[in-house]
């Protein structure tokens, strides 16, 4: 409810959207990254699209996902 500050707002965020999605418009994924980014460092938002994907997922958002978790997660032993 309040301003995002602190460690909050060096958050890394991944999203993802398929430009063919016929329930959550693209348009509606290009507005939320906006707003992400005026909240957070944008330098941390990542915003991917995926041609032809609909609602649903992909092997290449997959391996986006993998590799943003990698990344900024620590590994599980």
């Amino acid at each position: 409810k309040g301003p995002i500050s602190g460690v909050n707002k060096e958050i890394a965020v991944l999203q993802c959207h398929g430009d063919c999605d016929p329930l959550v418009p693209l348009m509606f994924g290009s507005l939320t990254v906006e707003k992400l980014k005026s909240m957070i460092n944008p330098a941390n938002v990542t915003f991917r699209t995926y041609s032809g994907m609909m609602h649903s997922s992909c092997i290449e958002e997959m391996m986006d996902i993998k590799q943003f978790i990698d990344k900024h997660l620590p590994p599980v032993d």
